[in-house]
């Protein structure tokens, strides 16, 4: 029986994956296996011996203490790509807010309440105080062509926007599923001189926190629309209220607000409802499941921020799985280990990630606890199993 903790409120359609009569699923217990969570913040949480993996039912991960997990041997799950389709609603709706005045204009209007019969003819009159323009034939920059990014970049398409794209680092999966139609663009400078309409996509890192600041804003076209459904941080908060002054930014909506920003004209916050859709929290809430079963029960990791994807297919083999640091003669020591011990390998698998790796062994024969303990003794071993 699998024990999985749930530190915020996770779809109970997600939850039905994990079978009642081989999981106890519950809000509290001081020795889970698992734990399944959203947004609930884990810095300051004791990690119990017994956990083996955390799934994060969302992308992002600045809740959890990776760099503990990883030293302890804990696999950590997100769910890239179960929430785009509502990111991706959001952004193509936060389109028209920044070029419509949609959110002046039914302010105004709900604010005509007391006028009466006069109604009719105050909207007609006072229409063109909202006035805008369409987003037909205009630039959209696409900062992050993940999978929100492609999503965006493709519908904008279909709108009839001309589409430029930046990602270095984009993932052959993504460009395949990108349209012919969006320009590529080889450098962040270029995209930002030629665009209308800015996104963006991509994770808060060191190297992108506060990327949008003075420097790339003086790049920019006046009256640039820019949008933000990525991380707050990405955008110098300071930076941009001058840019508006200035004129160089029209309108910023964001799914980030910063006490900082409201209350200005010019910026639309939205109390970050990206993601928040029924069909996004489902999706998340199956897709982190389904990881968290695959790996407890078979060891299997798909869509790991810590450890590599390593995936074999179960027999009926006893399988024992080893994390390690991914440093020199680790896989040469685990198995001249079982060697020694007359334990038979009958299949194996090896995948390294950055600073660690992960290995699926299935065993031809037995393997005592002892057996296991000596190799979790080894150094450079961060965890080892049996299932």
């Amino acid at each position: 029986m699998f024990k999985v903790q749930t530190l915020n409120k996770i779809a109970t359609i997600g939850l039905d994956y994990l079978p009642r009569e081989n999981y106890e699923i519950t809000t509290e217990t001081s020795s889970p296996d698992a734990i399944l969570l959203r947004s609930f913040k884990m810095h300051d949480m004791e990690l119990p011996t017994t956990l083996q993996a955390i799934g994060r039912a969302g992308a992002g991960v600045n809740n959890i203490p990776l760099d503990k997990c990883s030293e302890k041997g804990i696999v950590v799950f997100n769910t890239p790509g179960a929430n785009a389709n509502g990111v991706k609603e959001m952004v193509l709706a936060s389109l028209f807010l920044s070029s419509r005045d949609i959110v002046s204009g039914v302010q105004w209007a709900k604010g005509l309440k007391s006028e009466g019969d006069m109604v009719p003819k105050l909207v007609e009159s006072g229409k063109s105080n909202f006035a805008g323009n369409e987003i037909k034939g205009k630039k959209l920059g696409v900062i992050g062509l993940g999978a929100i990014g492609v999503m965006v970049a493709n519908d904008a398409i279909a709108l009839g926007m001309d589409v430029i794209g930046y990602d270095p680092f984009i993932s052959v999966e993504a460009a395949w599923s990108l349209s012919s139609e969006v320009e590529r663009a080889n450098a962040l400078e270029n995209l930002l001189s030629k665009v209308d309409y800015i996104t963006l996509h991509l994770p808060l890192l060191p190297q992108t926190k506060g990327m949008l600041n003075d420097e790339k804003f003086a790049m920019m076209k006046d009256g640039v629309k820019i949008l933000n459904f990525a991380r707050g941080g990405l955008v110098d908060n300071i930076a941009l209220k001058v840019a508006i002054t200035r004129g160089k930014v029209d309108r910023y909506v964001t799914d980030f607000p910063d006490v900082e920003l409201l209350g200005e004209d010019k910026i639309i916050p939205v109390p970050h409802l990206g993601a928040s859709t029924n069909e996004s929290e489902d999706n998340c809430a199956i897709m982190a499941a389904r990881q968290l079963k695959d790996f407890l029960e078979d060891g299997n990791i798909t869509n790991s921020v810590n450890f590599p994807n390593c995936k074999m297919l179960k027999t009926d083999s006893p399988r024992l799985i080893v994390a390690n640091k991914n440093i020199p003669k680790m896989v040469s020591q685990i198995t001249t280990l079982l060697a020694d011990e007359n334990v038979n390998i009958a299949d194996m698998i090896n995948k390294s990630k950055g600073d660690y790796a992960y290995n699926i062994i299935d065993i031809d024969g037995e393997i005592t606890e002892e057996q296991i303990q000596k190799i979790k003794d080894t150094e450079g071993v961060v965890m080892a199993k049996l299932l």
